[in-house]
């Protein structure tokens, strides 16, 4: 894990501030989106786990990431259940599955129906919220 936030709000805002980028603080912090097909892992076939840019916690494994064609990095399974939490997300004037960092709240991404087997999930994720470590060799 990276060193601990403090707990008061305005503390933590600018300590992640400090450490994030413009975009992963907006992205994870703010709920933003990064342009499709702009992030650094959308295209990446890279072998590792995916951890959260904020808390370090391990999210994906590279072996459930596949081309969704979307412009952002694909994952049709996170690395554990308790991994990725999810709530309904009603902005924008759509109905969706937000899917965050269940240590740390961090926003990831969303979820879709529409992913392969063998969950038929699809987390598309931002990669301005993730931090890929590569595997050992």
């Amino acid at each position: 894990m990276t060193e601990s936030l403090p707990s008061d709000p305005a503390q933590r805002e600018e300590a992640l501030r400090q450490r994030l980028s413009a975009e992963q603080f907006e992205v994870t912090q703010c709920s933003a989106t990064e342009r499709a097909f702009t992030g650094k892992y959308w295209d990446c076939h890279d072998d590792g786990t995916y951890h959260c840019i904020v808390c370090d916690a391990q999210l994906f494994s590279s072996d459930t990431k596949f081309e969704s064609g979307t412009g952002w990095p694909s994952f049709f399974d996170p690395m554990t259940n308790d991994a990725v939490a999810t709530k309904v997300d009603s902005s924008h004037g759509m109905i969706r599955t937000e899917a965050l960092c269940a240590s740390c709240g961090a926003h990831l991404g969303h979820v879709f129906e529409d992913g392969p087997g063998p969950t038929g999930l699809r987390y598309c994720m931002n990669s301005a919220s993730l931090d890929l470590k590569p595997a050992q060799s």
